[in-house]
Formats: C-alpha cells, sequence, structure tokens
C-alpha cells in the first residue's frame, strides 16, 4: 500500500508541474506600425512622383492647350500626351520599388534581432524567436500580395530574393497561393502551380509548438496546382507533381518522376498513360526532353566550374 500510494503521489506531483499552454501573445502595435510605414510610404512617394509629371508637364502641354489640334502638332504636347501610360507605369513601378526596400530594411532588422533557423518554435513560453517569427510572417504579407496580385506578378521573384526570405533561381514561376512567402529555395525552371503552397511552417493544433523548416526544390520541378508542400520536404530534379498531390513534414522524392496522392507516393508509367491519356511516343518524347535537359544542366555546370578554375588563375597570377 505504502508503494502504491508513493507512486500515485509522484503521478500528482508530475501533473501539477506541467508547462500549461498559454496564448501567444499578439504585438498589433509592430505589426500595425511596420503595415503603415510600407503602406503610406511606398503611396507617398510613388504619388509625388506622378504628380510632379501631372503639374510640371501635364497639365501645361496638354490640358491648357487651347486647340485640340495643337496637342498632336506640337512636339512638345505631343510628348507630354504620349508618356502619360509611361508616368502611371514608371509610378507603379516605384511604388513595388519602394515597397520591396522598406520590407527589406524590417525584415534585415528582424534578422539581425533574432536570425531564421530551421527548428521547433514553442508557442507556450514567451520567446524571441517567436515574436520575430510573428512579426516577420506579418510583414511579408503585403508586399507579396502587391507584387503577386498586381499588373507585374512576375517580379514577386525579384521582391523574395531582394527581401531576402527565400531563393528563387531564374526560369522559375510562382501563381498566386496562400503561403510560399518564406524559408523556400526553388531551383531553375520550376512552376510553382496556383493555390500550391510551400509551407515552411506548420502550426501544430491551436496553441501548439511552430514547425519551421526550409523547402527545398531542385531544378525543373512541376506543382501542378492545389499542391501542399509540408515544412523540410525536398523535392529532387524533374520531380512531377499531379494535381492535389500532398506531401507531410520531411517528404523527398528521388526525382524524374511523376508523384500524386496524398500524401504523395510515385506513379508508375502505365498510370501516367491512364491518367494522363497520352501514348508511348508522348512518354518517349518527354524523356527525350529530360535528357536534352539533364546534358544542358551538366554542360551548364561544366562552364560555371571552368569559369571559376580561370578566375581561381587570374587571381593567382596577380
Amino acid at each position: 500500500m505504502k508503494v502504491l500510494d508513493e507512486i500515485e503521489g509522484a503521478d500528482i506531483d508530475d501533473s501539477d508541474t506541467e508547462v500549461p499552454k498559454e496564448k501567444i501573445k499578439l504585438q498589433f502595435h509592430w505589426y500595425l506600425s511596420i503595415f503603415f510605414v510600407i503602406y503610406y510610404l511606398s503611396y507617398s512617394i510613388s504619388g509625388i512622383i506622378f504628380m510632379v509629371y501631372i503639374i510640371y508637364i501635364f497639365i501645361p502641354n496638354v490640358l491648357l492647350v487651347d486647340n485640340l489640334i495643337a496637342i498632336f502638332t506640337n512636339l512638345n504636347s505631343l510628348l507630354a500626351f504620349i508618356a502619360l501610360p509611361l508616368a502611371i507605369i514608371v509610378s507603379y513601378l516605384s511604388r513595388l520599388f519602394i515597397v520591396g526596400l522598406i520590407t527589406r530594411i524590417f525584415w534585415r532588422f528582424t534578422e539581425k534581432r533574432s536570425p531564421t533557423k530551421d527548428g521547433v518554435i514553442p508557442r507556450n513560453i514567451p520567446s524571441k524567436t517567436a515574436n520575430y517569427y510573428h512579426i516577420r510572417s506579418f510583414m511579408i504579407k503585403y508586399g507579396k500580395n502587391s507584387f503577386m496580385k498586381g499588373v507585374f506578378p512576375w517580379l514577386s521573384n525579384w521582391f523574395f530574393n531582394f527581401v531576402g526570405t527565400g531563393i528563387i533561381q531564374k526560369g522559375s514561376t510562382l501563381e498566386e497561393s496562400v503561403v510560399t512567402d518564406k524559408r523556400m529555395n526553388i531551383g531553375r525552371n520550376c512552376y510553382i502551380g496556383v493555390n500550391s503552397a510551400l509551407a515552411s511552417h506548420f502550426v501544430e493544433g491551436i496553441f501548439g509548438n511552430i514547425v519551421y523548416f526550409e523547402v527545398l526544390l531542385g531544378e525543373n520541378v512541376t506543382l501542378g496546382g492545389f499542391n501542399n508542400i509540408a515544412p523540410g520536404c525536398e523535392l529532387s530534379d524533374n520531380s512531377y507533381l499531379l494535381p492535389i498531390a500532398a506531401a507531410t513534414k520531411h517528404n523527398t522524392t528521388k526525382g524524374n518522376n511523376y508523384y500524386f496522392g496524398m500524401p504523395f507516393r510515385r506513379i508508375f508509367k502505365k498510370k501516367i498513360m491512364e491518367y494522363l491519356k497520352v501514348s508511348e511516343e508522348d512518354l518517349e518524347r518527354a524523356e527525350e526532353l529530360r535528357v536534352r535537359q539533364e546534358n544542358e544542366k551538366v554542360k551548364r555546370q561544366i562552364k560555371d566550374s571552368t569559369q571559376e578554375i580561370k578566375k581561381k588563375k587570374k587571381k593567382a597570377v596577380k
């Protein structure tokens, strides 16, 4: 009986010492301050550029001209009139640049205070890492949506690389999605289909820990659409995910194949032909294209290595 009492007492003590789950403290003052700085500064500076054109060029040379025909016969009036669309585009692009610049400044500041690292961030205890994680997650949303939902969505690659949220190589295309905004490393010639999420972070439960790991994509990786890629996943070269295929945490692919399902798995030749309704000839052409891409990749690597060797030799000679 004494032994049972001791065991029961130990169980009670252990349950009392459990760490209670606490709701994360959201820092709304920082979120709102960062948003308003990015929003108002970007519009103010781009608005000033546009109004300078309107006041000093467009109004005197176009609006104040008495004769309509003179607008098209006078060189200054004609140039001022034709330059209106260009002025709008320049103002719009200047706004996007300022959004990227201010976001980069805030991002670099938070990285100095608490660098981004792979791992699990606990949310049941006060943490500088968790605080800056939430600040960075909020600040990137406005810039991401401004680029991806704007007139020039392909500039989103520049935005992510410039701010430093991830690495996106040349030739890759990112469609609009809910996440796909940080801790991602995307190789050349990749296509991330519409609503395909490269989720470098997961929250386990309502107040659970934050799982935060980089998502790696090789070259020529294709996500057909509505794909979910969890933290820590690595998709090797020439991995093709059919629509709605999804990966759990830390999944990897060998590449050079098609994948389907939730969680995704490799699809074999007969399944490919049935699903895509293609013939043997189509698959052979696809294989020839893959081999050609592989050869080009090898040639590019050899060229890059030879250039590095030449640079080292030049430095050694100097």
